[in-house]
Protein backbone atom coordinates (compact mmCIF):
# COMPACT_ATOMS: atom_id res chain seq x y z
CA UNK A 1 0.00 0.00 0.00
CA UNK A 2 1.44 3.41 -0.91
CA UNK A 3 1.64 5.77 1.85
CA UNK A 4 -0.19 8.89 1.79
CA UNK A 5 2.79 12.16 1.78
CA UNK A 6 0.55 15.65 2.12
CA UNK A 7 3.44 17.78 1.05
CA UNK A 8 3.62 15.57 -2.46
CA UNK A 9 0.13 16.41 -2.82
CA UNK A 10 -0.26 19.52 -1.70
CA UNK A 11 2.62 21.01 -3.77
CA UNK A 12 1.53 18.99 -6.99
CA UNK A 13 -1.66 20.64 -7.17
CA UNK A 14 0.11 24.47 -6.26
CA UNK A 15 2.33 23.37 -9.61
CA UNK A 16 -1.20 23.01 -11.23
CA UNK A 17 -2.90 25.79 -10.32
CA UNK A 18 0.32 28.09 -11.10
CA UNK A 19 0.19 26.47 -14.58
CA UNK A 20 -3.51 27.62 -15.01
CA UNK A 21 -2.59 30.77 -13.92
CA UNK A 22 0.67 31.50 -15.82
CA UNK A 23 -1.72 30.06 -19.31
CA UNK A 24 -3.96 33.01 -18.34
CA UNK A 25 -1.36 35.57 -17.93
CA UNK A 26 0.61 34.12 -21.00
CA UNK A 27 -3.12 34.79 -22.77
CA UNK A 28 -2.89 38.28 -21.58
CA UNK A 29 0.30 38.73 -23.10
CA UNK A 30 1.97 38.96 -19.42
CA UNK A 31 4.98 36.60 -20.78
CA UNK A 32 7.72 37.70 -17.89
CA UNK A 33 5.86 37.46 -14.84
CA UNK A 34 4.43 34.50 -16.28
CA UNK A 35 7.52 32.88 -16.97
CA UNK A 36 9.24 33.57 -13.65
CA UNK A 37 6.01 32.69 -11.77
CA UNK A 38 5.83 29.41 -13.34
CA UNK A 39 9.39 28.86 -12.85
CA UNK A 40 9.10 29.13 -8.86
CA UNK A 41 5.41 28.13 -8.67
CA UNK A 42 6.45 24.28 -10.17
CA UNK A 43 9.95 24.06 -8.60
CA UNK A 44 8.11 24.14 -5.05
CA UNK A 45 7.27 20.12 -5.54
CA UNK A 46 10.36 19.71 -7.89
CA UNK A 47 12.52 19.72 -5.00
CA UNK A 48 9.68 18.38 -2.25
CA UNK A 49 9.82 15.12 -4.07
CA UNK A 50 13.75 15.52 -4.60
CA UNK A 51 14.08 15.69 -1.19
CA UNK A 52 12.17 12.20 -0.93
CA UNK A 53 15.10 10.66 -2.12
CA UNK A 54 17.69 12.63 0.21
CA UNK A 55 20.79 10.60 1.19
CA UNK A 56 20.89 12.20 4.64
CA UNK A 57 18.91 14.68 7.03
CA UNK A 58 20.72 17.35 6.45
CA UNK A 59 20.02 16.77 2.44
CA UNK A 60 16.56 16.20 3.06
CA UNK A 61 16.28 19.59 5.02
CA UNK A 62 18.48 21.31 2.45
CA UNK A 63 16.44 20.03 -0.56
CA UNK A 64 13.08 21.65 1.83
CA UNK A 65 14.87 24.49 1.77
CA UNK A 66 15.29 25.15 -1.59
CA UNK A 67 11.46 24.34 -2.03
CA UNK A 68 10.63 26.58 0.95
CA UNK A 69 12.46 29.39 -0.77
CA UNK A 70 10.87 28.94 -4.22
CA UNK A 71 7.20 28.79 -2.33
CA UNK A 72 8.84 32.36 -0.92
CA UNK A 73 9.68 33.42 -4.06
CA UNK A 74 6.17 32.11 -6.04
CA UNK A 75 4.44 33.90 -2.91
CA UNK A 76 6.33 37.39 -4.21
CA UNK A 77 5.30 36.64 -7.89
CA UNK A 78 1.65 36.30 -6.79
CA UNK A 79 1.50 39.54 -4.56
CA UNK A 80 2.53 41.40 -7.39
CA UNK A 81 0.17 40.41 -9.73
CA UNK A 82 -2.63 40.92 -7.24
CA UNK A 83 -1.21 44.51 -6.90
CA UNK A 84 -1.00 45.63 -10.48
CA UNK A 85 -3.96 46.70 -11.99
CA UNK A 86 -3.27 45.25 -15.29
CA UNK A 87 -3.30 41.76 -14.12
CA UNK A 88 -5.53 38.90 -13.38
CA UNK A 89 -6.13 37.96 -9.80
CA UNK A 90 -4.63 34.50 -9.13
CA UNK A 91 -7.56 32.56 -8.08
CA UNK A 92 -8.16 31.48 -3.94
CA UNK A 93 -7.52 27.96 -4.68
CA UNK A 94 -3.94 28.87 -6.00
CA UNK A 95 -3.70 31.27 -3.29
CA UNK A 96 -4.35 28.52 -0.23
CA UNK A 97 -2.73 25.87 -2.15
CA UNK A 98 0.75 28.02 -1.68
CA UNK A 99 0.32 29.02 1.86
CA UNK A 100 -0.39 25.49 2.50
CA UNK A 101 2.67 24.56 0.84
CA UNK A 102 4.40 27.13 3.14
CA UNK A 103 3.43 26.27 6.49
CA UNK A 104 3.99 22.88 5.55
CA UNK A 105 7.50 23.30 4.32
CA UNK A 106 8.33 25.21 7.45
CA UNK A 107 6.69 22.68 10.17
CA UNK A 108 8.39 20.15 8.69
CA UNK A 109 11.63 22.04 8.67
CA UNK A 110 11.33 23.00 11.62
CA UNK A 111 10.18 19.26 12.90
CA UNK A 112 13.22 17.85 11.09
CA UNK A 113 16.12 19.88 12.72
CA UNK A 114 14.71 19.15 15.78
CA UNK A 115 15.10 15.19 15.50
CA UNK A 116 18.48 13.76 16.50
Amino acid sequence: MIKRNELLEVTMELALQVIIYCEILEGSRKYVIARQLLKSGTSVGANAREAQGAESKADFIHKLKIAYKEAVETEYWIALCEKSDSYQNPTEILKSNLSSSIKLLGKIISTSKNIK
